[in-house]
């Protein structure tokens, strides 16, 4: 019940119920990523949307989805996946303001802080 209720007045959790009735009346779908994320298109092929699985991030999307959403190109992943170069790395939704995101070496996030060497503090004679 408490999902239920989620969905009717969230969109964070996922699809809202008029997002999931709507989906279900004109979606279509096209294709899933590999986080689960499932993608559709209206049946004219003008409206295209995302259901995130999971919370609603989009930084999450790869880049080919992310084109397709947004009319870069008229083939999805699905039916025309796009040539990854050798020294391409996989997709990574964006880390900022999570526990994994980057902290260099003398930042205060870190554990144990790096006593710095490069630096001498100033002091007044």
């Amino acid at each position: 019940m408490l999902s239920f209720l989620l969905r009717l007045v969230t969109w964070w959790h996922g699809q809202t119920v008029g997002t999931q009735l709507y989906t279900w009346r004109k979606g279509q779908k096209v294709g899933e990523d590999a986080q689960g994320n499932v993608f559709y298109q209206s049946r004219d092929g003008k409206r295209r949307w995302v259901i995130f699985n999971g919370e609603a991030e989009a930084s999450r999307i790869s880049p080919d989805w992310h084109g397709w959403l947004h009319h870069t190109w008229d083939k999805s992943p699905a039916d025309a996946p796009l040539a990854r170069k050798a020294w391409e790395k996989e997709h990574e939704m964006n880390l900022t303001g999570s526990e994994a995101a980057y902290a260099p070496a003398g930042s205060l996030r870190q554990a144990a802080p790096v006593a710095r060497k490069d630096y001498e503090a100033w002091s007044p004679e």
